[in-house]
């Protein structure tokens, strides 16, 4: 009878273990850590706060599950052929997993499926890639964080006035790249646009009186910007949409004083969280780039174990403003550290 109770004590502790592990969400137990993993992460942009945190996110992983992590990124998120030539290089360094942020949606695409043909699982991080061999996807919904953006700055508005976007790398230019690709842009960008103006459009007295796109260039958007509002001096409200637009716009609106208009952002740099403080900014859409880089490593050495990683993995946005940025749950988004 003892036998018998503490064989089922056994059993009862094995399942509860199985189930604790299944609810956290991780699997270090059944991830090899003997085994040097080779794993080499190919992002938009070797520079800003955003690419910085995703890469520390992703060393943190590298450090729990055994990885040699090679990070590559060229000097601007409008690099394509560059981007394309990094996972070719990944490919004849024989990488066992590629982990890419791809800044275009269907310029990456064939050479992602050159990686496929040589067996090297490739992990979408960030921004999705047009390849069916994509293992897994793990970022935010581009499309509901363009939503959020859309539904704060109409309400500061009260429902009604013209609306300026500044968004990143046109996704419908069509340009072709130097070597015969088509750049449709990244599909991020398209995707916070989509949702912006299908929420946008609920509101009849609300106008989209324009969109300007940025290159990677802070000057850029200061650029931009300044145009925007010579343009339309009636202007009540700016939507920026990632980390440069946001820091080239914020610089202009702070410098010109314009308290009566209305601005929300993207990313939490340093300087955003600034803006944000001083009321030239009203609200930022943050996402989890510390999440994003760790979990993208660890999808990353499962693949090459051979075990099954989910299709896509929403790391989520959330909505921050001078109410909500002291909760301690968002002090860990907005400066994440590693212990």
């Amino acid at each position: 009878m003892k036998s018998l109770r503490l064989g089922l004590v056994l059993l009862l502790c094995a399942v509860l273990g199985l189930a604790v592990t299944s609810c956290l969400g991780t699997s270090p137990a059944y991830i090899s850590t003997n085994k040097t993993h080779n794993v080499h992460m190919i992002v938009k942009m070797n520079r800003g706060d955003y690419w910085n945190t995703v890469k520390l996110g992703a060393e943190a992983a590298a450090k729990e599950f055994n990885v040699k992590l090679t990070f590559k990124a060229p000097d601007s998120e409008s690099d394509i052929d560059e981007q394309i030539t990094m996972v070719e290089e990944s490919i004849k360094q024989k990488a066992d997993v590629i982990i890419l942020a791809a800044s275009s949606y269907m310029g990456l695409a064939q050479v992602v499926d050159q990686a496929e043909y040589y067996r090297i699982p490739v992990i979408s991080v960030d921004a999705e890639v047009g390849s069916a061999k994509v293992k897994t996807y793990v970022g935010s919904n581009s499309y509901e964080a363009g939503q959020k953006s859309a539904e704060r700055l109409i309400d500061l508005l009260n429902g009604y006035g013209e609306i300026g976007i500044i968004n990143f790398t046109n996704s419908t230019s069509g340009q072709t790249s130097s070597t015969g690709t088509i750049d449709y842009g990244a599909r991020d960008a398209d995707e916070r646009e989509k949702g912006f103006l299908n929420y946008a459009a609920r509101f009849p007295n609300v106008e989209v009186v324009q969109i300007s796109y940025t290159s990677s260039n802070t000057a850029d958007a200061e650029q931009l910007t300044r145009d925007m509002l010579l343009n339309h001096p009636n202007l009540r409200g700016i939507a920026t949409l990632n980390e440069t637009a946001s820091q080239g716009a914020g610089k202009v609106v702070q410098e010109l004083g314009l308290s009566p208009l209305k601005m929300v952002a993207f990313d939490s740099s340093p300087s955003m969280l600034e803006l944000l403080q001083d009321g030239t900014v009203q609200a930022t859409v943050i996402q989890n780039p510390f999440n994003n880089g760790y979990l993208a490593v660890k999808y990353a050495v499962e693949a090459t174990e051979g075990m099954d990683v989910p299709e896509r993995v929403d790391t989520g946005t959330k909505l921050i403003d001078l109410d909500n940025m002291l909760w301690p749950e968002n002090q860990k988004l907005l400066f994440p550290f590693v212990r």
